[in-house]
């Protein structure tokens, strides 16, 4: 039963539009180990302002190298939109603590929202926006589950760019409403890989059949944006910028902890490219890095597409069609494509140079988890709290979950805080084939893996 002592916790924290965030937290800044740069394959030097400036925006370019500046203003106008939906609650999770007996306390910050579903459009307005002030036609990108690509669709319509989405097959084949929510606002949707870019024949050609992965969808992207005037490509996760961006979720969930003196011990997010947990964590992080405070930090990931637990932490190609820069992260190599897991937007090779560097220093963990266990995590909390999660949110809620159960079994009372990152309206056939019995989880074997490995860029340093 709940404490008499949390009756002064509504269910709901909600922060008034006064107390939303005016800079993004730039996480970097307090990093004693900086992530490393992005490199020029050819030259394998960091790369350049000028030569970041051939694919994305001007001010985007200048975020992506800012390892300095711990604050950086969020434009009024980003801020205005911002408040169509945000601040986002966070949610203490009364029904789940009770139906699991446990003593521990548990929160959710809750980014599904609005019209995409997710946490995503809190970069894809920002992106956007500097698109816009640069005066280009329009956009190019990836999605894997759709969300990223439905919010760059709400955030361009918004402001008047084009926007080209490449979506990976399985998810085009599996969400075709989520498909659609993008043509409504205007995007232009392919499904990857495509016959429309010499990549995307390139991986058709070399994979016959393949289903896709973000790797494949991204490559395409960035082709398209580079052979288009007045384009540029925009990325949803892994990107410093990105993981910028997303910092609004941290700030807004450490204002409203901190407005009833709430100190969470373990803070939890699914992993894919990055872009949710790192904007939850960052806030916290800051505090750890700088020795004021300390939490426990665990990214969760698909036993299917296991980076950070199973990957090497090197440079690679951040795409299947190795295009793109070479970033230091946690990967599985870039040729590695999962199995059509259903958490869709957890479907990615690698993982945010931050993250990789923070979990290489050991000041977060990593655990994989299989998809059925997801599933079911997923389906108590539904029926308990009322919300019907993502997929990829549900890898938090099984974490959130187990801790919660051990804390039923130790007696502590700790304060669990994990990301909601969307909703799942849109992955019914997933829902569906769990309740019939015909959910698979097909983890890769070492040999697999070692397919992917072999693919890494070799040069000196590289994979030691």
């Amino acid at each position: 039963m709940k404490d008499e002592r949390d009756k002064n916790i509504p269910y709901k924290i909600y922060l008034e539009e006064s107390e939303m965030p005016k800079t993004w937290y730039n996480v970097r800044a307090d990093m004693k180990n900086k992530p490393a740069p992005l490199l020029n394959p050819g030259t394998l030097k960091p790369m350049t302002a000028e030569e970041l400036s051939g694919v994305f925006c001007e001010e985007l370019v200048q975020q992506e190298l800012d390892n300095e500046h711990r604050e950086i203003a969020i434009p009024q106008e980003i801020q205005d939109f911002y408040k169509m939906y945000r601040p986002a609650p966070l949610v203490r999770a009364y029904c789940l603590e009770e139906k699991l007996q446990t003593p521990a306390k548990i929160y959710y910050k809750f980014e599904g929202n609005n019209t995409s579903g997710s946490h995503k459009l809190n970069s894809a307005i920002a992106q956007a926006y500097y698109a816009k002030k640069q005066g280009l036609k329009g956009v190019t990108t990836e999605t894997g589950a759709g969300q990223w690509g439905t919010a760059l669709s709400m955030a361009c319509s918004y402001l008047g760019l084009d926007c080209k989405v490449f979506m990976v097959k399985c998810s085009y084949e599996q969400k075709p409403f989520r498909r659609e929510v993008m043509r409504t606002y205007g995007a232009n949707v392919t499904p990857s890989p495509s016959m429309e870019t010499e990549v995307g024949r390139k991986i058709l050609a070399e994979h016959p059949g393949t289903t896709g992965s973000l790797g494949c969808a991204i490559s395409e992207a960035v082709e398209v944006a580079v052979n288009s005037e007045g384009y540029r490509y925009v990325l949803g996760s892994v990107l410093n910028q990105v993981l910028l961006h997303q910092s609004v979720i941290g700030m807004e969930t450490k204002t409203a902890l901190d407005k009833y003196g709430i100190k969470p011990d373990i803070i939890i997010g699914c992993a894919g490219g990055g872009s949710n947990l790192g904007g939850l964590i960052s806030p916290f992080m800051g505090e750890k890095l700088r020795g004021e405070k300390d939490y426990r930090f665990i990214a969760v990931e698909p036993k299917s597409c296991p980076s950070l637990t199973r990957g090497v932490f090197a440079y690679d190609f951040c795409d299947t069609g190795m295009v793109c820069p070479l970033a230091k992260m946690y990967t599985l190599g870039s040729g590695f494509i999962p199995s059509p897991n259903h958490a869709g937007g957890l479907r990615y090779h690698g993982m945010s140079s931050v993250l990789s560097q923070l979990y290489a220093d050991g000041y977060m963990e990593a655990r994989a988890v299989e998809q059925t266990e997801v599933f079911e995590a997923a389906e108590m909390f539904a029926r308990v709290e009322g919300i019907l999660p993502a997929p990829e949110s549900s890898h938090a809620i099984k974490a959130a979950i187990d801790e919660a159960v051990k804390c039923r079994e130790t007696g502590e009372e700790k304060t669990i805080v994990f990301g909601l990152t969307g909703t799942g309206y849109f992955d019914m056939v997933a829902y569906q084939k769990f309740h019939d019995g015909q959910m698979t989880d097909e983890i890769p074997t070492d040999a697999e893996l070692q397919v992917g490995f072999d693919g890494i860029p070799k040069f000196p340093g590289n994979m030691e």
